[in-house]
């Protein structure tokens, strides 16, 4: 039986490092990616979002009381998709990414993360906890690639014509 225990993102890379690799340069072709979180009511929010690979964690940070901060608090369920770019190359593929956030309170955290990236100060900052990575993209012109990450599990690969 395999675990479903989320994991960070060094333990994703351990597990699937050409996928994590993958992964980590779509989200790092551009600064600006799409948060999606859950309202109060249970229906999705959409925002954009800045994201940072440090320490072998991936963080999300966030201005003092956003809404999505306010979501992640409350229920701290997310997805999380790659900026596509112009989308004439998607170069990489598509990227998703789901799982948990873990809001850090620790000072000491806070301050690495504020020496690394420098963010606006008061803010929120959250580690995630990975439930599952997915890569879309297209191979030699004619076939649709999918791979699907979950914890305790290998890479699966669909390949469609």
């Amino acid at each position: 039986m395999t675990s479903r225990t989320p994991v960070n993102w060094a333990g994703f890379a351990a597990a699937a490092p050409a996928l994590a690799d993958t992964a980590e340069a779509r989200f790092g072709a551009y600064t600006h990616h799409v948060l999606a979180t859950l309202r109060k009511d249970g229906s999705p929010r959409t925002t954009g979002l800045e994201v940072r690979f440090l320490g072998g964690e991936l963080w999300l940070g966030m201005m003092p009381h956003s809404l999505k901060a306010l979501d992640l608090r409350r229920d701290p369920r997310f997805a999380l998709q790659a900026n596509p770019g112009d989308g004439t190359g998607m170069g990489g593929g598509d990227v998703r990414i789901a799982g948990r956030a873990v809001e850090v309170e620790d000072p000491g955290t806070k301050a690495g993360y504020v020496k690394e990236v420098e963010p606006p100060e008061p803010f929120h900052l959250f580690r995630t906890e990975l439930t599952e990575v997915v890569r879309t993209c297209v191979e030699d012109d004619k076939y649709l690639v999918v791979e699907i990450w979950r914890p305790g599990e290998p890479v699966r690969t669909i390949r469609r014509t």
